[in-house]
């Protein structure tokens, strides 16, 4: 995962709404995901809310993120004649 960075090194992410999938790290040192809509972004947390529900993870805990497209549109249901 490639993500755009400061020139201190952080991981910039893009404005709240847009969509994006953020890798960070859990308490067993696993690497999780968080994919869906940014909410909000400070110095100690962001927050994500995508399909597992709201998360909240701390900066410091994040390895990458990036933004992503938009959710792709579900298939629409054929005509009937």
């Amino acid at each position: 995962m490639t993500e755009p960075r400061s020139a201190k090194g952080q991981i910039v992410l893009p404005a709240p709404g847009a969509r994006v999938v953020v890798r960070y790290l859990i308490s067993t040192g696993q690497a999780t995901d968080a994919l869906g809509e940014l909410l909000s972004v400070d110095d100690h947390t962001v927050v994500v809310k995508g399909v597992r529900g709201v998360e909240r993870i701390a900066v410091a805990d994040i390895v990458a993120a990036k933004p992503v497209p938009p959710r792709p549109a579900p298939p629409r249901k054929p005509l009937q004649p």
